[in-house]
């Protein structure tokens, strides 16, 4: 079984996308939760309304605080089109 790894684009990035490749022994961050291939973890500590960084853009704000390692989705982000 290979064990997941995070994918980061941009140094401004908050939360690293969960990937199955190894990317390389330079960046190390344990998971507070379980996470799917696909979903966000986060790289830092957020505060509510913090705006989200994945891929160098803007995908949205924090709608509680999240904690680094934690998994990020649609039960603690929200996006600001709406």
């Amino acid at each position: 079984m290979t064990i997941p790894h995070l994918l980061v684009h941009s140094r401004k990035d908050n939360v690293g996308v969960v990937v199955v490749e190894g990317l390389g022994p330079d960046f190390r961050l344990t998971s507070k939760q379980a996470a799917p291939i696909g979903h966000k973890i986060a790289l830092k500590d957020m505060k509510k309304g913090d705006t989200i960084f994945k891929y160098g853009e803007d995908i949205g704000r924090a709608i509680a605080d999240i904690a680094k390692g934690e998994h990020v989705h649609v039960h603690n982000i929200k996006t600001k089109r709406w």
